[in-house]
């Protein structure tokens, strides 16, 4: 019996965190690594949809349409951003991915008449020229940053913080830091990037308003302004963002990825994109500008069930990123021997910032890179934009709706105390939503 109790696990201090401690205790650093957070917590899985029966009519999926379509960036922009499907890309740079892989999300994205992010540290021509429609970052760091490739995208988006580093700056190891990419971003090759936490020319919503009028003399009133934020205090960051003239809001929830920061960034900052969206929603309809300035949700979007979950909690577009480099074969089976060499395998690789990737997918290095075919990889990515797209209007007229942003709350349940208090939708099978009275 005393033998039985010796052996049994701490709660406290289970073994992933007894080898952590270790590390730091011999190494004297914390942990940086890539991709994004571990830990559970309170998802759109947590949710699900009351189809339509008796009480609601279903529309029949093959003769009856559910459209799709957006627009972003009315509010103020004369060429506002038309978009066929409510699934974007979110921002990656060239650095933290090969130059392949943006091509192959510029395709693949074009393939389905939705748009692309350029991420920090600039653009390229390459991604210009495959993506249709894409979004140009202006962030802390003002890599790259250049006015001319202001004037040629096709909407602007200041990044203010992200859900994997909320009030953390962007970071890319000096062995991703090839000659192009320094150029790209006036820097040193080889030498690790730490992007500022901060824009260097403003401080607070005032500030912001005058940047994002300085950007809109620059494109000639032309392009939409997005302001990006991490899901931290989220109501008072989106109304501070529509008062200081944002054309959309993009909210980045907790489960959100990165090539690079440190880990307890990723696990220990922010909050889960579910209760995210519903505070983002709340904070628009305070201002009366719910669907007139957008909202696009980030972090952890992975199937056409968690995309037409948001668009019902009010979310106008999501957009994805890890969800779309698993697309490209991130975490595949292949290369084995490579993962196996990085101290991993596929399906829990979360190496990024080492410039090692298997796939080709968040390297430099020529010869990985070249495993990466952009024209191949387009296709996959349009295929799964696709599938989630189908999914999503599957859903919405199993619901009854014509139009995905027909999706409301009333469609929806929860399954768990914790979600239904998130979302503020009823507890499956009663009418309780946690907090109300």
């Amino acid at each position: 019996m005393a033998g039985d109790r010796q052996e049994r696990p701490w709660a406290t201090f289970p073994p992933h965190v007894i080898s952590e401690i270790h590390r730091a205790a011999d190494r004297g650093l914390y942990y940086i690594r890539g991709a994004g957070a571990w830990r559970a917590v309170p998802s759109f899985d947590d949710l699900v949809f009351l189809g339509a029966s008796v009480s609601r009519y279903p529309l029949e999926g093959y003769r009856e349409r559910c459209d799709t379509n957006v627009t972003i960036g009315a509010r103020h922009a004369s060429r506002p951003v038309e978009l066929k499907i409510p699934i974007t890309i979110a921002g990656m740079s060239f650095g933290a991915l090969s130059a392949n892989a943006k091509r192959a999300l510029g395709l693949g994205a074009s393939a389905m008449g939705t748009s692309t992010t350029t991420g920090d540290g600039g653009m390229t021509m390459e991604e210009r020229e495959a993506s249709e429609t894409l979004v140009y970052q202006v962030l802390p760091s003002r890599y790259g940053m250049d006015p001319d490739h202001l004037r040629i995208a096709d909407a602007i988006e200041v990044v203010v913080g992200q859900g994997a580093k909320p009030g953390g700056g962007g970071m890319l190891l000096g062995q991703k830091v090839t000659e192009r990419v320094a150029d790209l971003r006036t820097l040193p090759a080889g030498i690790d990037q730490r992007s500022a936490c901060r824009h260097p020319d403003w401080t607070g919503p005032d500030d912001l308003a005058i940047k994002i009028l300085e950007l809109r003399e620059i494109t000639n009133w032309e392009k939409p302004v997005y302001v990006k934020v991490g899901a931290t205090r989220t109501q008072y960051d989106v109304a501070l963002a529509v008062k200081a003239g944002a054309d959309a809001v993009v909210v980045d929830g907790m489960q959100g990825g990165t090539a690079a920061t440190q880990e307890v960034f990723i696990e220990d900052v922010g909050i889960p994109t579910l209760p995210a969206v519903r505070l983002a929603v709340e904070a628009l309809k305070e201002l009366g500008v719910h669907r007139q300035v957008q909202l696009i949700v980030s972090g952890g979007i992975r199937t056409g069930s968690d995309v037409a979950k948001a668009l019902a909690l009010g979310a106008d577009a999501v957009s994805i990123g890890m969800a779309a480099l698993m697309a490209l074969n991130c975490n595949a089976p292949l290369y084995l021997e490579d993962y196996e060499a990085l101290g991993t395998r596929p399906g829990a690789c979360n190496l990024c910032q080492t410039g090692r990737c298997p796939v080709g997918v968040t390297t430099q290095d020529p010869l990985l890179e070249a495993r990466l075919d952009p024209e191949e990889a387009g296709r996959r990515v349009r295929n799964y934009l696709s599938t989630l797209t189908m999914e999503c209007q599957t859903l919405a007229r199993a619901c009854g709706k014509s139009h995905v942003h027909n999706l409301e709350p009333e469609d929806l349940a929860a399954l768990t105390v914790e979600a239904a208090a998130m979302a503020q939708v009823p507890l499956a099978g009663t009418d309780w939503i946690p907090g109300r009275r």
